[in-house]
Parts: C-alpha cells; sequence; structure tokens
C-alpha cells in the first residue's frame, strides 16, 4: 500500500499550503483490503459517537473490482462490533455475494434500498453514509435546508438539499430512487423527519462531512432558539463568502483530510493498524 502521506502535493484552492494526497493502490485486491479496513472502522467511529439507532443506520463504499457491487453491514450487528471479514458484498439487485461476504447474511432491506440508487446514480460516489442521529432527525423535522450560519456550516452552502417526504420505513425502489433523485450531484440531503446521508468520493470524506453536518444542525437549532429569545434574526454568512469558504473546507480533499484524525484517533486508541496480506 501507498503510504498514506505519500505524496504531499495537493495545493488547496490555489493556496500556498499544501495537504497530503490520498493513498493510491497498483493491486486491486489490496485496494478492496485497505477499503473494507476503513469501512469496518468508520462503523466503529460511528459506534463511538453513539450515532446507532438500533439496527439502522448504514455506510457503504463502492468495490474497487466489482463496480457494480458495493460493502455494507450484515443487519443486526452493533457499529462498535464491525470487522473487515464481517462486512456483506452486495450487487445493486440486492444480491448478497456469497464467496466475498461474512458470515451473517442478514442485509437491511432499507440499506439495499437507499444505497443502491445512491451509487448507481452517482458513479463518483465511492461511500454513502446514512444513520439515525439526533440533531440531524430533529432539524430534518423542520423541513429546511441549512443555513450558512459559522464557518463549518459553509462546507454545505449549495451543496446539499432537502428531501420534503417521508413515507416511512423505505422498502421499496421508487422511495431508494426519489432519495437519490433529491441527493442529485450535491455531497449531502437532508431527509425531512428523518435525518441525513452523505456520499463522497472517499470514506474519510463521508465520515467528516456526516460528522459535520450532525454538528452543524446542532449548531443552527442552538442559534435559531437563542435568537428568537432575544427577538433577533441570525446574521448569516454573505453568499460570496459561504461559497469560498466551501471552495476550500468543502472540496473533497479538504473532507478527506479533516476526515484522517478520527481514524488515527481509533488507530491509536484500539493499536490496530491497516496490513496487507496476500492470499498464497
Amino acid at each position: 500500500m501507498a503510504a498514506p502521506f505519500k505524496d504531499a502535493s495537493k495545493l488547496d484552492a490555489g493556496k500556498n499550503f499544501i495537504i497530503p494526497a490520498p493513498p493510491t493502490f497498483s493491486d486491486p485486491l489490496e485496494h478492496r483490503a485497505f477499503l473494507k479496513f476503513r469501512l469496518a472502522q468508520a462503523y466503529r467511529i460511528f459506534g463511538k459517537y453513539g450515532y446507532d439507532e438500533g439496527v439502522a443506520g448504514h455506510i457503504t463504499v463502492r468495490d474497487p473490482i466489482r463496480p457494480d457491487c458495493y460493502w455494507v453491514n450484515p443487519w443486526g450487528i452493533h457499529f462498535k462490533l464491525i470487522q473487515p471479514e464481517d462486512l456483506l458484498l452486495v450487487d445493486h439487485g440486492g444480491k448478497i455475494q456469497e464467496n466475498e461476504s461474512g458470515p451473517s447474511r442478514f442485509l437491511n432491506r432499507a440499506a439495499y434500498m437507499i444505497h443502491s440508487a445512491v451509487h448507481e446514480a452517482r458513479p463518483d460516489a465511492i461511500c454513502a453514509a446514512h444513520s439515525h442521529t439526533t440533531y440531524a432527525k430533529a432539524f430534518s423535522a423542520l423541513g429546511i435546508p441549512l443555513d450558512p450560519l459559522t464557518q463549518d456550516s459553509c462546507a454545505f452552502y449549495e451543496d446539499h438539499t432537502l428531501y420534503s417526504q417521508f413515507r416511512g420505513i423505505v422498502d421499496d425502489r421508487e422511495e431508494g430512487l426519489a432519495i437519490a433523485n433529491a441527493l442529485g450531484s450535491k455531497k449531502a440531503v437532508i431527509l425531512q423527519n428523518h435525518g441525513i446521508l452523505v456520499a463522497t468520493k472517499s470514506i474519510e470524506s463521508a465520515v467528516f462531512f456526516f460528522i459535520s453536518l450532525e454538528r452543524c444542525c446542532k449548531v443552527q437549532m442552538v442559534v435559531d432558539q437563542a435568537a428568537a429569545a432575544r427577538g433577533l434574526k441570525p446574521r448569516l454568512i454573505d453568499p460570496v463568502d459561504a461559497a469560498s469558504t466551501r471552495e476550500s473546507i468543502g472540496s473533497e480533499i479538504g473532507g478527506w483530510f479533516n476526515g484522517i484524525p478520527e481514524f488515527q484517533l481509533l488507530e491509536h486508541e484500539e493499536g490496530k493498524r491497516f496490513e496487507y496480506v496476500p492470499a498464497p
């Protein structure tokens, strides 16, 4: 595997500072192993933040060898327990791939309906994440998009949308397609009365933007409440400045780089890093 920070050559939006580049792989099997390792880590990070809600919630990553398939968690196992060998490889038709998948073959139907539609509609989306988090659920009930209130919320300025429907548990293809259509080319969609979904080009950026969007939902509700108590209106960031800020902190490489510390901390806490051992 290429070292995570092998190529420190990425300039951010033409500025005069340098950030590392994501790893690259010449061996597709090593690439697959790394993505599975990272995806399992992402679940455990979500578990650490309390982003679990019973058996709800799912993160998927497109397989680098079979791009018509994606890896997902088996239904009914706690996020904190997910390991690479537990993951299921599922095609866009919802069929579990027997030779590659983990031993527990329970597939969350909602995960299949939503994520298959997103991955089909968005070939650029390597990773998609959705879970029933507290503040995203609360904010989604308002049926409004996020305002550019802070530097962090600018990452989502004109790069998220609202799906203003709720038809119960997602258990049919039409609803999955409607969510994918609402997402469009954006990085995130607020699902009314449901929560949020983020779709990006890396697991690291999906994890970071999901965590950040959950926090931004909390901040907006706090600001709105404080402003109402004082008879004020929140002061929004100027559209030009919001767009400029989004180009920096809301970029894919920015999301990937911001997400890296979450994985560094998990590896420090667990004492476990990626090691690839080719099959004999």
